[in-house]
């Protein structure tokens, strides 16, 4: 596996990243030149088959509003709700669409300028992001509809390409998307970070989750490399990699010039299991 090594986790997740979105991008393609149906939807309900995955908030949303608990409903939540349980907010880090073009810009922006990195201008409060939950379902009470189903960012951008590709338009909901890819402008991942109601229902789930990345306080030197690559803006070099809201995107494992941060699988049996620390510390090994 000497081939795994030699790459870094962010070059793990821009492929994850890239592989998901191409996904979003060719089932609409799929269904309407090639009559391909056995993939459809978007990430908020996609299936193979009579397979279906739908969004733990997406579902959520539903019981609430319809007071029915639909059995093939939870099913389809299942497999998403236990890759939350286990891993926390990983759909947010490694295959959320915003992500993937907050990402690429963030990318771009580095080819024209010397860094990529954006300052952080405006902070708030970080529990914001759970009340960004509680109103949501509220709204969605009040209304009487699942208000995310229809206005999420993720989902409307797999909806927006549907619409492009059978309609040859774009309706006004592809505001939404760039006014949250505008937001960054402001504050990196500022929707992420405070206003996504789905990420924060996974962040709710992850307390507990299994998949952590864990800081080394004997190899720690304090430089503030970890704290100051964070999208999120949380400080791995003071524990805070293991808070609910960090997504396991691994960007401050690869910051990390002692390899003091590391992915960690916790079990029932023992405080920590490592996964893999640094990828670029095998890099020279034998």
């Amino acid at each position: 596996m000497k081939w795994l090594h030699q790459r870094s986790w962010s070059f793990w997740r821009l492929s994850v990243q890239t592989a998901s979105f191409a996904l979003l991008v060719s089932i609409p393609l799929l269904n309407f030149y090639l009559k391909f149906h056995f993939i459809q939807g978007w990430y908020q309900s996609i299936s193979f088959g009579d397979l279906w995955f739908v969004s733990p908030l997406e579902g959520l949303e539903r019981i609430l509003v319809t007071r029915d608990i639909y059995g093939p409903l939870l099913v389809g939540m299942l497999i998403p709700v236990t890759l939350a349980l286990l891993c926390g907010r990983v759909f947010c880090g490694w295959i959320c669409p915003i992500h993937y073009l907050s990402d690429l810009s963030d990318r771009l922006k580095g080819i024209f300028t010397r860094s990529s990195k954006s300052r952080d201008r405006w902070l708030l409060p970080r529990q914001i992001l759970w009340f960004a939950l509680i109103g949501e379902l509220l709204l969605s009470l009040i209304v009487g509809a699942p208000i995310f189903v229809f206005m999420s960012p993720p989902g409307l951008v797999g909806r927006e390409m549907m619409r492009l590709v059978f309609f040859h338009t774009l309706a006004l909901e592809a505001l939404i998307v760039l006014g949250v890819l505008g937001m960054n402008l402001i504050t990196r991942r500022f929707y992420c970070r405070y206003l996504c109601p789905l990420g924060a229902l996974l962040a709710l789930l992850g307390r507990k989750r299994r998949l952590r990345v864990v800081l080394n306080p004997h190899t720690c030197v304090h430089c503030g490399k970890c704290d100051a690559s964070c999208p999120l803006g949380l400080e791995p070099q003071q524990g805070e990699s293991e808070h609910s809201h960090c997504w396991n995107c691994g960007t401050c494992i690869d910051i990390c010039p002692e390899q003091s941060l590391s992915y960690m699988w916790h079990t029932p049996l023992s405080n920590h299991y490592p996964i893999a620390g640094s990828l670029k510390d095998t890099r020279g090994s034998k």
